[in-house]
């Protein structure tokens, strides 16, 4: 889903209720001047059909990709970059890292902005590891296991280990010190 202009803090305040606690949105009922006359309906009509179905109800909840999204005025935005500006009053410069790798954890205590290089030296391990430590694998032909990490793009190898463990002790130390606050061992 594309980045896109959020709408004001204000109207986003205007609109949604946020739970810090929970980083769940809800809509908020929403007054007669918000809607416009149709032919067939009212604005009264219209506003009392639209609070009835969606006021107090969660907004923001579907998934894509891990990550909460809805419609704001029949344009999608995801949840996390929404609850952004609701707090913070501005829309991210890049993107928005979800601290535990939750994506749809959005506790405001969970986000923080970050470019797409910080953002990528806090992804997870990879579905198809096979060692169970996050930039540890095998390697036949040595018969060890060697261990290796990304950072700003370059790949860099951290030597091969006699067991699994001792590589993922390589890991842990070089992420600390390429990754900082950005690092996720696992």
């Amino acid at each position: 889903m594309a980045k896109r202009q959020l709408p004001s803090q204000e109207v986003l305040r205007q609109l949604l209720r946020y739970e810090p606690e929970t980083g769940k949105l809800f809509w908020k009922e929403r007054p007669e001047q918000m809607f416009s006359e149709t032919v067939s309906r009212s604005r009264t009509h219209a506003c009392a059909h639209w609070n009835s179905r969606h006021a107090g109800k969660e907004a923001l909840y579907g998934i894509n990709q891990g990550y909460k999204w809805g419609r704001i005025f029949g344009r999608p935005y995801l949840a996390h970059r929404v609850i952004w500006k609701m707090v913070h009053g501005y829309d991210p410069a890049e993107q928005i890292d979800h601290i535990n790798g939750d994506r749809s954890d959005n506790r405001i205590s969970n986000l923080r902005e970050a470019s797409a290089l910080e953002n990528g030296k806090n992804g997870g391990m990879r579905r198809n590891n096979s060692s169970g430590y996050k930039g540890v694998c095998w390697v036949e032909r040595d018969r060890r296991w060697a261990a290796a990490i990304t950072s700003d793009g370059k790949r860099i190898s951290l030597g091969h280990h006699r067991c699994p463990t001792a590589a993922a002790v390589a890991y842990r130390k070089a992420a600390q010190r390429l990754h900082g606050a950005f690092m996720r061992p696992t």
